[in-house]
């Protein structure tokens, strides 16, 4: 279905977001994320939906903030909700189900922002990645000093926000700031495959291992490692040998899919 900015479609249990500005390279205008925030949201509590993509049409995943929007008026510098509880940043940081952003083409400044939101990313061959806020004069709102350096290094995050060079998919991919790099032509279909496969685990289980990778990330390993076994031990006790048989033959079933090349794997 179309939601003006927002296009949402349904592919089985997975729900593809695409920003739908392509002649403004799907600059964030409020409007856009004002109706992607609640598109999240509300993607966050249908129980069929498993997993969402997130991608752009056109020649752009997002440029970042609309900034001719943004030099109209000193008001639509602080209109926007950059942080807090109702923020497209800490709207998207609970959604409970897993956002694979795939990156179409410019992910630059808070387009990049809006793909590190998502659990990971995969990119066409044709993706390119940029952090140019020294440059516009804008600090960060949605993670590019924290998030970034996490994911690719500090030095290298370093290069990229202070410099504010460009940066290929391929050596994106070799950063460690996308997982994988794709035919343009493939994206989608590879997003989706992802998508499907986190459709077919457990959803409680999927969940849980979910919030623990989230929730582990910034604690000392002790600490995490404690954290884990708690839940294990809550979530054990909630397991029966019926659950157990149930899982096996999910796993079973799937594992014998990839061998056969029937997984899209």
């Amino acid at each position: 279905m179309s939601e003006g900015f927002i296009q949402v479609d349904h592919d089985g249990a997975v729900a593809i977001v695409t920003l739908n500005r392509p002649d403004a390279l799907n600059a964030l205008s409020r409007a856009l994320v004002e109706e992607l925030t609640n598109i999240i949201k509300s993607l966050s509590e249908i129980p069929k939906v498993r997993a969402i993509v997130l991608t752009g049409k056109g020649r752009a995943f997002s440029v970042g903030v609309d900034l001719k929007e943004m030099s109209q008026t000193d008001d639509a510098m602080i209109q926007f909700e950059w942080h807090g509880p109702n923020s497209l940043f800490a709207i998207a940081g609970a959604c409970t189900k897993p956002i694979i952003s795939a990156v179409n083409g410019y992910a630059i400044t808070g387009g990049l922002e809006l793909a590190l939101l998502g659990d990971f990313l995969i990119a066409a061959d044709t993706a390119v990645f940029a952090d140019t806020h020294a440059r516009v004069g804008i600090t960060p709102s949605w993670g590019m000093t924290q998030i970034l350096p996490r994911l690719i290094g500090i030095n290298r995050a370093r290069q990229m926000s202070l410099t504010c060079e460009f940066v290929s998919a391929d050596k994106a991919l070799q950063w460690g700031l996308v997982n994988e790099v794709v035919a343009a032509d493939r994206l989608l279909d590879r997003a989706l495959e992802l998508g499907e496969h986190i459709a077919s685990t457990d959803p409680i289980t999927m969940g849980r291992i979910r919030r623990l990778i989230a929730d582990g990330t910034d604690l000392p390993l002790s600490d995490a490692m404690a954290l884990e076994a708690q839940v294990f031990d809550m979530h054990i006790s909630q397991v029966s040998a019926a659950d157990v048989a149930a899982g096996q033959e999910r796993a079973t079933t799937r594992g014998r899919q990839m061998a056969d090349g029937n997984g899209k794997d």
